[in-house]
């Protein structure tokens, strides 16, 4: 059945990347199921023994959503769209307690478990962890080919008010003035160009300068990326979540290649996410300017690490990202052979 839950815009006016990225979050709901754990029996192991039994946590009922695959220049299912799914489906489940307000998305947690495949649909079982007073927690797994490409748990709170302070919003430049990956790319005769010229939802726009075609001049672990959708988005809070969650997989390991001199088309490069946090602090649509300040602390044994910083175009902190990611570049002695 289809879900309910619509997430198509308010006008059909938008562009089609973003009509195409709406369609892959409005999961199609395939019902729900109970998980039951059998009575032990000796006769379950081979020596006799009663089994271990499993955790209480395992008797939840969980719930089947599936999504369609963006088709990708790579052929494989972008990271991005994988977590965006997993928060859609995990938010689905998470019901109004008590009369209160909706529970809104604070944190994630994912693995990245295997390459996706984008011309094959993606099953979603959401694990119903636990709804307490304040706080509810799922887990969700994305399954392709009877296999999962991601696994992740997700945290929802209600409103609630405490201390509050936040990092300084970095000087940089305006959106305005930066040119977007649109234009740059626009008439470039490349399947990779053509996708960020014309199949992006997201409009993103390099402070210090992209490393797709080139690499940076000067080698320093930090860039800033100004980011929001290329339309307008539904009022929902969970999409504008899931949109920045889609759009947090873009650059976060661009960090490591700046430190590097290395640009995305470095020969033999070979790149993939591993695994991605994400903790929601403050409210903010995703169709306005997000600006995304990138760090790397780290890089080594064949794996990067970044951290991202989410402000609104007013200052407001309203997310941080951890993403470590596998990295690999020839030897020099590779590329001579």
């Amino acid at each position: 059945m289809t879900s309910s839950h619509s997430t198509q815009p308010p006008e059909n006016t938008q562009p089609a990347p973003l009509l195409d990225l709406l369609a892959t979050l409005d999961l199609e709901e395939l019902g729900s199921a109970v998980m039951s754990v059998q009575p032990l029996s000796t006769a379950d192991t081979a020596d006799g023994s009663l089994p271990t039994p499993l955790p209480e946590t395992f008797a939840e009922d969980i719930t089947l959503f599936r999504g369609q695959s963006q088709k990708q220049p790579h052929g494989r299912v972008f990271g991005g769209q994988v977590l965006a799914q997993g928060v859609i489906a995990c938010g689905r489940t998470v019901r109004v307690i008590e009369g209160g307000e909706k529970r809104r998305l604070h944190s994630l947690h994912a693995y990245f478990m295997r390459p996706g495949d984008d011309t094959q649909p993606i099953t979603f079982s959401v694990e119903r962890m636990r709804d307490g007073r304040s706080f509810s927690t799922r887990r969700v797994h994305a399954i392709q080919h009877g296999k999962p490409i991601l696994s992740m748990s997700a945290s929802f709170q209600d409103p609630d008010a405490g201390l509050d302070h936040q990092d300084p919003f970095p000087q940089t430049p305006s959106p305005d003035t930066l040119p977007s990956l649109a234009e740059l790319f626009e008439g470039v005769d490349h399947p990779a160009a053509r996708h960020m010229a014309e199949g992006r939802a997201i409009d993103q726009r390099h402070v210090e300068g992209n490393l797709f075609a080139t690499p940076a001049t000067d080698r320093v672990a930090d860039q800033r990326v100004w980011m929001r959708a290329t339309g307008t988005l539904p009022d929902d809070p969970l999409i504008h979540d899931a949109v920045l969650a889609y759009a947090s997989d873009y650059s976060l390991l661009e960090t490591i290649l700046r430190r590097h001199g290395r640009a995305w088309t470095t020969p033999g490069l070979r790149a993939a996410s591993l695994d991605h946090a994400m903790w929601f602090h403050r409210p903010a649509r995703a169709d306005e300017w997000i600006l995304y300040a990138e760090h790397s602390p780290s890089a080594q044994g064949g794996r990067g690490l970044g951290i991202g910083r989410m402000f609104t175009e007013g200052g407001i902190l309203v997310a941080t990202v951890a993403q470590e990611g596998m990295l690999r570049v020839p030897s020099p002695e590779e590329h001579r052979r």
